[in-house]
């Protein structure tokens, strides 16, 4: 996929300058088969290439009509809630905790992505990120690691501590990630999200929030 695209964006890029370089030898009336007229325009048609590859870079690439074939991945930005399924236990009961509510934003750019993970009681931004897309295989994952900073509040039973993930980028028939993770506390789990807005929340709805380890006063 990545040679693909690879080549896909050389071809491009070829083809966009030769438009480009045709169609300024046509407004100025210029011969192309005199070195003299070819090469004085190669100032405006790189000018020309950068200014579109900026317009792709900042908006471009998020038309779905460049997918698979010049951008391998999806545009994911925006806010995503779901649960956490954790396998941690409650050594007071010996019971699994219930399925935690958790809000994952996403911010995404052609270049980069970042992830923040948030529930009621902490919060876990990702720090390495990358794709893992084949659509001839149907594969369509994300991958990232994070650190996972709990409220100070809850020190006495929950750390900060390093994970990572992978979630499925499923887009049919409705938009949802969901995965598995695991952290250096040697806890395990699942996640699933399904996408909620274009806006990147900064707090869980106030519908989809409460923690069920949070005790009643410390909630918020």
């Amino acid at each position: 996929m990545k040679n693909i695209v690879l080549k896909s964006t050389i071809y491009v890029l070829i083809g966009v300058s030769a438009l480009i370089w045709f169609g300024l030898a046509w407004a100025g009336d210029l011969n192309l088969s005199l070195a003299k007229d070819f090469f004085s325009l190669v100032p405006k048609v790189v000018s020309a290439d950068l200014l579109l590859i900026a317009v792709f870079v900042k908006w471009g690439w998020k038309f779905k009509i460049f997918r698979g074939w010049l951008v391998p991945f999806p545009d994911l930005n925006g806010t995503w809630v779901g649960y956490v399924y954790s396998n941690w236990v409650d050594e007071a009961t010996g019971n699994k905790i219930a399925p935690i509510p958790a809000m994952l934003t996403v911010k995404q750019t052609f270049f980069t992505t970042s992830y923040v993970v948030r529930t009621s009681e902490m919060q876990s931004d990702s720090y390495v990120e990358g794709f893992l897309i084949d659509e001839q295989r149907q594969q369509k994952e994300l991958t990232y690691s994070y650190t996972s900073k709990p409220r100070v509040s809850l020190n006495h039973r929950s750390n900060p501590h390093d994970g990572a993930c992978v979630l499925s980028i499923i887009e049919s028939p409705k938009r949802k990630l969901k995965g598995r993770y695991w952290t250096e506390r040697q806890t395990t789990g699942e996640m699933t999200f399904d996408f909620y807005n274009d806006d990147l929340l900064e707090e869980l709805p106030e519908d989809h929030c409460e923690h069920p380890k949070t005790e009643p006063e410390n909630r918020r």
